[in-house]
């Protein structure tokens, strides 16, 4: 009778865990890396709390693109905001998840982080060919009482299409008129000089290993890797490190409800606590999801990343979360936007 006993409940466990386990429903995003650690955390805690998985590739912002319009993975995700007829011609949602920032990474002996001071237009020069050299006079009359070494410098970009890239060149094209009318803005450029890297992880490990080099990439891989970052000058004239507090006056002063598809710039701004080069990342998410569940649990997902635990994982890794105005107006569009092939709401 015991044995019965113990036989039943070990049968009712099992059922119980293969019921749990057959309901758990993972969900593949793919894309920027300039957000990949964030959604790594909030994957990871995520599936912790629900028992539910994302499956995130940090392939690059034009990959991302590529592999939602041919609707291989759930979502895509891209640091570059896709254009209004491109979104209407994929039938996409595009909506912004965090708030990162882009800085400035040197790998320069006797230099320190925040100690070296630059300029947008002096970026532009030394990924335009013009400025080759660490001592150059432009970087050294910005530098006085730092010593300078007489080294080349080594540019280094993302080989891939890059919405990180994206940022970064529509940065570039805003202080320089010259690579406004010979590179321009785009995800993947004519880079005029420097060598190339996949990823933000790959830029961020060439610029490591590289005497001389000079980067751009997202804060949190700066901060992981422990790289040198340089002080930038913002619009106001004013030098600043990069600091969660500048990049949060970048980012209050978006412009959310005149932007079109939630591309609100935050480049450039004029505040004088302003960081110079903060942006927000977005999802591309069908508006005619082939797979309804799996879409519903991304909007979920993001719906719990936008709140309070979400939020404080963001901040640890140095973006920044989206206001709370935005969140309530991205909610009504999954609401509107969203529907099951028989034209109901899928959240």
């Amino acid at each position: 009778m015991k044995l019965t006993t113990i036989f039943g409940a070990a049968i009712a466990v099992a059922g119980t865990l293969i019921a749990g386990s057959a309901s758990a429903l993972d969900f593949n995003g793919a894309g920027a890396s300039f957000p990949a650690p964030v959604y790594q955390s909030w994957g990871a805690k995520y599936k912790e709390k629900t028992g539910n998985g994302l499956n995130y590739q940090s392939i690059g912002s034009g990959g991302g693109q590529n592999q939602i319009i041919n609707r291989t993975v759930d979502f895509g995700a891209s640091d570059a905001p896709m254009e209004s007829a491109k979104l209407a011609s994929a039938n996409l949602l595009q909506f912004p998840a965090v708030i990162g920032s882009i800085v400035a990474t040197v790998n320069i002996d006797g230099i320190a982080s925040d100690q070296l001071k630059l300029t947008g237009p002096i970026l532009a020069d030394i990924y335009l060919g013009k400025i080759t050299k660490w001592n150059d006079k432009a970087i050294a009359d910005l530098n006085a009482g730092v010593k300078l070494p007489d080294q080349a410098i080594v540019p280094v970009y993302r080989s891939d299409s890059s919405g990180t890239s994206y940022v970064f060149t529509s940065y570039l094209a805003e202080v320089s008129p010259e690579w406004k009318s010979k590179v321009g803005a785009a995800t993947s450029v004519q880079w005029p000089a420097g060598a190339g890297a996949k990823g933000n992880e790959g830029v961020a490990g060439t610029v490591k290993n590289t005497k001389g080099g000079l980067g751009y990439v997202e804060f949190v891989y700066a901060a992981a890797n422990k790289l040198v970052v340089t002080q930038l000058q913002n619009k106001a004239g004013k030098f600043l490190a990069p600091s969660v507090k500048s990049f949060m006056v970048a980012a209050d002063a978006a412009d959310w409800t005149g932007s079109k598809d939630f591309a609100a710039s935050m480049l450039n701004t004029s505040g004088e606590g302003a960081w110079p080069i903060v942006s927000a990342t977005y999802i591309l998410l069908p508006k005619n999801p082939t797979n309804v569940e799996a879409s519903k649990e991304v909007m979920k997902f993001f719906e719990w990343s936008y709140g309070k635990d979400g939020g404080e994982i963001a901040e640890k890794l140095h973006y920044i979360p989206l206001p709370e105005s935005v969140v309530k107006r991205i909610e009504a569009a999954w609401k509107a936007e969203v529907k099951t092939p028989d034209g109901k709401p899928v959240f």
